[in-house]
This record gives C-alpha cells, structure tokens and sequence, in this order.
C-alpha cells in the first residue's frame, strides 16, 4: 500500500528556488501546489522525487520513455559514446548507420535528416513542403499538436474558444498574425469538411500535416486512406507527426499500424530514450530540396542545427532500435496497455461513472463523458476538472500520469499494471465519495 511520505526540507528548498528562479516555476505532474515535486531519479517504470516517494510513471517524460528509464543498453552506449566527444557538428559513424535504420524502418523514409527535437522536425517539415510545393499556406487539425513553433501553437488542444473553420487560433501570445494568415484549420475525422477546406484552398497549399492518432483519439475507419487520397488528388504533400506514435504503435510507427503512407514524416521521442533528437524522413524528391545542387543555386532548404545527428542521440536511438526489434517485445506492450484499458473502463462503469478510454494500447487516456470522442470539440465536453482530480488522487495512490495520457513502457510489469488497476479503483471510489 502506497504512502505518500511528507515533503523533505530538500524538495521544499528545490520547489522554492525553482519559483524563485524560472518565470513558471518547476513543472507540476497536477494543477494541485499539494503535488507539487522534484524528480530526484527514475529507473524502469518507477519515479522517485526528493521525499523519498516512488511512483509508477506513466508520464515517461511526456513519451520518450518507451524501454523505460535508464534502460541499460541505452545507459551503457551512451557512457562508451560518451568518451569520443559528444558533438562534432560533422557526421560521425552513428549517425550514418541511424539513418540507414531509419531508412529501412519507417514506410515513406526514402532519405533522414536529423534535428535536436520533434519540434524542429515538424518546423522543418512544413518548411520542406513550402519548397517543395512553392505555396505557403500549411493546413493542420484543430487539438493536433505539432510542436512549439509558431506554425504549430495553433488551434492546439489548448484552444479554450475554437473559432469556426478553417480559422486559427493562437495559443499564446508572441505568434505574428503574418502566421496566422498561412495556418489552416480543420476537423480530425471529418472527411467532408477537411475536402471542402482542401478543395477551395488547393492551389496555396504547400502541405497537410496531421497525427495519425491526434492526441488519443484514433482516425476513424477510412479516415487516413481518404486523407492520403485527397492530398495526392492535389499533389500536395502529406506530413505525418509520427514523434508520438513513431516507434510506439509498432516500429514502422503509425504508418505501418494504420496502413497509410504520407510523403513527409516527423519522429523523435520513442527511440531517444530520453536523450535530444527529431527525425525527419521522407519521399525523395521532397527530401532533395534540401540537397546540394539546390543548396549551390541557392534554391535549396536549409535544416541544419549544432546538435543534429551528435553522436550521443545517435547511440541512443540505435540501442533503442536493437530492443525494440527483439522478439515479442511490443505483443507485450500491447498485451499490458490493452489490459490497463479495459479494467480503466470496467472500473468507471462499476462506479456508475460516465467515462471512456480512447486511444491504442501504448497511449490512451480515461476521458470522463457520456458521449462519443471523434475530433477535438468532442474532448471539450468532457469533464477536465473529475480528469485532472481523478490524476491526483491517482498520484496519492502511487502513480503519475501525463496531462491527457497513460504512456506504457516496455518496462511496466504485470505487477505494476495490478498495482495500478488497484490505485485507479480506490481514487475513482474516493472521487465518486467526494462528489467531485
């Protein structure tokens, strides 16, 4: 049975100088100051803070965590890497051979560059299509989230007063209204209105990007393949922000799971086992804009950074890459995720509590409604404020979780999915107590 232990005079200390020294404070696992914490280490599917509490993750540092924290073979190449120097801004041997893996990985990967994280890999995308393509305006789906740049801060899940489509809304200040002005907004799994926004802007579109599961609400049936085929219809390149489900879904990521191939791909978080990269990889004719020959004619894209491809990045996602091959290691994340779902959803009901759990067995989240969950508006009519006390009274209990998910690693056992359906049953039973 978990306890959670008084807070120590060090993590006090620790929470006073971060909110005494960063502009937000340190980042808080819930909206509650009460659970406020510092990590001091993380090891498997376990995080420790600096009272002493040690909490089944399932934040896995919003993802990149897929083998768990501190996996051993990720651990040891990065300490023997580590000894030939950390960065050389210039091509060392594992970067080669990560992108030959890459290649041969992911469905649309004809060539790899890299980035630092999946921000840069979707900034870079969309800029990528903008040459490509010679047009400027870029169409997302309103609650996708692709980052934080300016193109992408837009019509995100923090839209608190959607506008009607295909208008943007910025989700922070600071964003030109010059990039607004190239922003097109849309509903996920609505074909019909997605191929009127399509068809009456085609001719200024340079790309359509989109997560293949936004969020955790899955494409319905045919949604994706009419997708692929609207874009092809009018050439216009499709962009996959694959940093969640790269990797996660299965190894050729979203687009082997769903089937459908886009021409343009952002990955990152699930091979990085935690250290900074974004990958971006796709058809080659596209990719080939930021080649030499247009480099020299000052035609070509630029997607450099200091830090792309550095060698400790590199180590990493090919350790990542040699566990996630081995036999039977996502029908056991699937197999621990799916069980995790359904006693999520079983629990809720015996509590007479309206809830759904959508999303796929490596991502998903409890939402608390009584209707369908389709696009983004649908999440609106749920009820955030019995999610964000249901994760706190989760966290009393011994587990985290991310904002709006349930990350599952290859590192859960069985025991701790047992630890964690007897934490969710207690904390719905309480949240039904309070009235909440």
């Amino acid at each position: 049975m978990f306890e959670r232990k008084t807070r120590s005079e060090r993590e006090s200390e620790l929470l006073r100088k971060g909110k005494r020294f960063m502009p937000s404070g340190p980042r808080n696992p819930t909206r509650s100051p009460e659970h406020a914490m510092i990590v001091k280490r993380a090891r498997g599917s376990k995080i420790e803070d600096w009272s002493g509490n040690e909490y089944i993750d399932y934040l896995l540092g919003s993802g990149p965590m897929l083998l768990g924290h501190a996996h051993p073979a990720i651990v040891a190449a990065v300490r023997d890497a580590l000894e030939d120097g950390s960065a050389y801004l210039l091509a060392g041997e594992a970067c080669i051979e990560l992108a030959e893996e890459m290649v041969a990985a992911v469905p649309c990967a004809d060539k790899v560059y890299f980035q630092s994280t999946g921000t840069e890999a979707t900034f870079f995308a969309l800029r990528l299509a903008r040459a490509f393509r010679k047009r400027e305006k870029i169409l997302k789906f309103e609650g996708g989230y692709h980052g934080m740049h300016d193109y992408a801060l837009v019509s995100t899940q923090w839209t608190f007063a959607p506008a009607d489509f295909p208008q943007p809304v910025a989700n922070s200040a600071g964003i030109p209204q010059s990039v607004l002005n190239e922003v097109l907004v849309a509903p996920f799994n609505d074909i019909e209105t997605t191929a009127r926004i399509v068809e009456e802007h085609a001719d200024e579109l340079a790309a359509v990007i989109v997560e293949p599961m936004q969020r955790t609400i899955p494409p319905k049936d045919g949604f994706l393949s009419d997708l692929r085929e609207l874009t092809k219809k009018h050439a216009i390149p499709l962009v996959f922000d694959e940093v969640v489900t790269g990797f996660r879904l299965a190894y050729g990521g979203a687009q082997e799971y769903y089937g459908v191939e886009p021409d343009v791909c952002a990955l990152g978080k699930s091979i990085s086992g935690g250290h900074p990269i974004g990958v971006l990889c796709g058809r080659q004719d596209i990719m080939d804009c930021a080649g030499p020959a247009k480099l020299m004619r000052g035609e070509g894209v630029l997607l450099s950074g200091t830090y792309s491809g550095n060698p400790i990045s590199s180590v990493a996602a090919l350790a990542a890459m040699r566990e996630l091959k081995k036999a039977g290691v996502y029908e056991d994340l699937f197999r621990r995720g799916r069980r995790l779902m359904t006693a999520l959803e079983q629990i809720a009901s015996d509590c007479g509590v309206p809830a759904l759990v959508s999303g796929e067995p490596p991502a998903f989240d409890l939402w608390f409604t009584d209707g369908k969950l389709m696009n983004f508006r649908d999440t609106m009519r749920c009820d955030g404020r019995r999610q964000g006390r249901f994760a706190e009274l989760l966290m009393d209990r011994g587990v985290i979780k991310a904002h709006e998910k349930f990350f599952v690693s290859m590192a859960h056992s069985d025991e701790d999915i047992d630890a964690t359906i007897e934490a969710a049953r207690s904390a719905m039973q309480a949240l039904v107590a309070e009235g909440a």
